[in-house]
């Protein structure tokens, strides 16, 4: 049984109905009696009043107040470039809106949400490179955890890229980059700073 205080999430056991009894955000699947807790949070036990003829403790799962963002269909999310493949770039997602992320949230951009127009051109390397972070929208809740994300808007894609000499690049054109070190230009699907 988990015990007081612990961190528990959706499904984890938390006793025997024998044992204890289901509170709020836990529940008692009947077919093999066990108490699951049904959200993420802390334990806790309530004891029962001494007169009261059922003596099994109440397990309840506090939820986390303190929870980060969670990107929503719609919401804008800043992220970080992990991977770039030929149809697709995978990332993690560190902020919604204004508000970071507690929890691990990943995201794909493919390469039919990359820009509006001349899809069926876009290059992925062009578009991003890994350690790049992009302001994108989130379409979906997509395959195997990762959301599905666009960056076909003009005023999202790349807000930061770090040139191969280590510096911040500035952007010079909606698909290019230069670092301010070295002047060399690099290709981005670059987001538009300001109105």
């Amino acid at each position: 049984m988990a015990a007081d205080e612990e961190l528990v999430t959706p499904g984890e056991v938390l006793g025997k109905s024998t044992e204890v009894k289901p509170g709020s955000g836990s529940h008692l699947d009947p077919h093999n009696n066990l108490v699951y807790a049904s959200l993420t949070g802390r334990v806790r036990t309530v004891r029962p009043p001494a007169y009261s003829p059922d003596q099994r403790p109440t397990v309840e799962v506090i939820g986390l107040k303190a929870h980060g963002a969670v990107p929503d269909p719609g919401s804008i999310v800043i992220a970080r470039v992990t991977k770039v493949m030929a149809r697709m770039a995978s990332v993690d997602i560190m902020c919604v809106g204004t508000k970071s992320v507690r929890e691990k949230f990943t995201g794909t951009i493919r390469q039919q949400d990359v820009r509006a127009t001349e899809i069926d051109k876009v290059d992925m390397h062009s578009s991003f490179r890994p350690g790049d972070i992009v302001r994108a929208l989130v379409l979906s809740l997509g395959d195997a955890r990762a959301y599905y994300l666009s960056t076909a808007k003009n005023e999202l894609g790349v807000v930061s890229a770090e040139s191969t000499a280590g510096e911040m690049m500035i952007p010079i054109s909606w698909t290019e980059m230069q670092c301010p070190l070295t002047g060399q230009i690099e290709k981005r699907k670059v987001a538009k700073v300001g109105s």
